[in-house]
């Protein structure tokens, strides 16, 4: 039997990855970040962070944003 992946909060995802909520919301306002709306909340797959962050994409984006490339 396969057991569906749980979605998790915007704080889960903060502690996952040792990020900020502040940080969290501001790749998501950028979107750079893989996330879901539902309703009026945000909601998120560890698989999909953990695939990001190990792609490096979370890496450029800081850079980026440092640089000014992403606004």
């Amino acid at each position: 039997m396969i057991v569906p992946e749980i979605w998790v909060s915007l704080e889960d995802i903060a502690s996952h990855t040792g990020l900020s909520k502040d940080t969290i919301r501001n790749y998501i306002k950028k979107n750079v970040i893989p996330y879901h709306r539902i309703g009026k909340q945000y909601k998120f797959r560890i698989s999909e962070i953990d695939a990001w962050v190990e792609s490096g994409k979370s890496a450029e984006i800081d850079t980026a944003l440092i640089l000014g490339y992403v606004k």
